[in-house]
C-alpha cells in the first residue's frame, strides 16, 4: 500500500525581504521549502541535511564535495544564507568545517533559527549585514571556498557581480581556494555572459554548469559558476552532474570563452542586478 502524503504545512512571517513562507514537503516529513514573496529560496530536510532538494543546490553540493578530499574539514564563507542549506550540507558531509554565513536579512535569519534550527555543535557562525561589506572584514587567505548565493527580490544585487567584488573574493581565498556562484538568467543570457567574462578576468580556471534548455535560452533558470586559481576537477564534476535527476552540461576552456561572445568584464561603474525572473517562473 502506498504511503499517504501528508497535507502540506505552511508558516508565514514578515522579514526584511518581504513575506517569508516555510512550506512543508508532503513527501518528506522533515522537509521544508523557504519562499520569500513567492520565490523559492531554499530547501532543507531537518532529518537529513545531506539532502539537496533543488537542482542548483545539488550542483553547488558537488563543488563542496570536490574542493578537498572526502570528509576533510574546510573553511567556507557563504554570501547569502537563506535557510543555510549549503552550510548544513557542508557540516554533515565535512564534519568540523568552520563556516561563516553573511546574510543581510537578519529577520529571515531569526525565523530560520527559530523554525528550522541547525545542530548547535556545527561550527556555523551567522553574521548579519551586506555580503560585500562582510567579506571586506574577513582576513586575507582565510577561506577554502566562497559561495555566492545572495538575492534581493529574486535578483543578485549589482555590487556582487563586479571585478572589484571578485578581487575581494580572491583576497579572502587561500592560494588553492575556490569560488562558486549561483547565477540566474534567461533568453540571450547577457547577464551570465558578463559574469563569466568577469570571473575569467580574475581566475584562470572557470567552468559553468547549466541545464541545456537554459543554455539554449529556452527558459529562465540557474547557472552555476565555479572558479579557482588552480585546475578544476572537471572529470569528477561531470561524473557527479551525471547522477543528478536533471541533466546538466559543462562549459569550460575555449567553449566557455566563445560563450562570453565578447562580453566585457563587469565593474562597479557598469554593474546591474541580475534580470528579474519572468512572472511564471515560480508557477
Amino acid at each position: 500500500m502506498a504511503r499517504a502524503r501528508r497535507a502540506p504545512e505552511s508558516r508565514t512571517a514578515a522579514v526584511g525581504g518581504g513575506q517569508a513562507e516555510l512550506r512543508g514537503d508532503p513527501d518528506r516529513p522533515a522537509g521544508w521549502m523557504l519562499l520569500v514573496d513567492g520565490a523559492p529560496q531554499s530547501y532543507v530536510d531537518l532529518a537529513d541535511p545531506s539532502h539537496l532538494g533543488f537542482s542548483y543546490q545539488r550542483r553547488l553540493g558537488h563543488v563542496v564535495d570536490l574542493v578537498a578530499p572526502p570528509g576533510r574539514p574546510v573553511r567556507v564563507v557563504h554570501l547569502g544564507g537563506g535557510a543555510l542549506t549549503l552550510a548544513r550540507y557542508t557540516a554533515a558531509t565535512r564534519p568540523r568545517s568552520a563556516q561563516t554565513v553573511i546574510e543581510v536579512d537578519t529577520e529571515l535569519t531569526e525565523l530560520v533559527r527559530r523554525e528550522l534550527p541547525w545542530d548547535r555543535g556545527w561550527r556555523i557562525r551567522v553574521r548579519g549585514g551586506d555580503a560585500r561589506a562582510g567579506l571586506a572584514k574577513l582576513p586575507d587567505a582565510s577561506a577554502d571556498l566562497v559561495i555566492a548565493d545572495a538575492f534581493a527580490g529574486a535578483r543578485t544585487p549589482a555590487h556582487l557581480t563586479t571585478l572589484e567584488f571578485l578581487h575581494e573574493v580572491r583576497r579572502v581565498l587561500r592560494p588553492g581556494g575556490h569560488y562558486a556562484a549561483n547565477l540566474t538568467d534567461g533568453g540571450a543570457l547577457a547577464f551570465a555572459r558578463g559574469q563569466v567574462a568577469t570571473a575569467r578576468a580574475v581566475f584562470p580556471e572557470v567552468v559553468l554548469a547549466v541545464e541545456p534548455a537554459v543554455l539554449r535560452g529556452k527558459r529562465f533558470g540557474n547557472l552555476i559558476l565555479w572558479a579557482a586559481a588552480l585546475p578544476l576537477p572537471l572529470a569528477a564534476f561531470t561524473r557527479l552532474l551525471a547522477t543528478d535527476p536533471h541533466q546538466s552540461r559543462t562549459e569550460h576552456g575555449p567553449a566557455l570563452a566563445d560563450f562570453t561572445a565578447g562580453a566585457p568584464a563587469v565593474t562597479d561603474a557598469t554593474a546591474a542586478a541580475s534580470p528579474k525572473p519572468p512572472r511564471d517562473t515560480f508557477g
